[in-house]
């Protein structure tokens, strides 16, 4: 083997493992994130969601009244 091929084999193995350091590193970043939206994400949602929702239907009540008074004065 040359020097130039073992120089080239050397530098394909460092690549090969720094590619696969990237990966796991992705891989476990991947797998926070994912955590995080289950765990903090979703249920804020839902908390918020639910909230709007009912201050809508109540405003929703407000003008249904409102266009009752309105009805029946005319």
């Amino acid at each position: 083997m040359t020097e130039f091929e073992r120089k080239a084999e050397e530098a394909s193995a460092r690549f090969n493992r720094s590619v696969a350091n990237i990966a796991n590193s992705l891989e476990k970043e991947t797998a926070d994130i994912v955590n995080y939206l289950n765990d903090e994400v979703v249920p804020a949602v839902r908390t918020h969601s639910t909230k709007a929702l009912r201050t809508a239907a109540g405003k929703l009540h407000e003008f249904a009244d409102f266009l009752e008074t309105q009805r029946k004065s005319s």
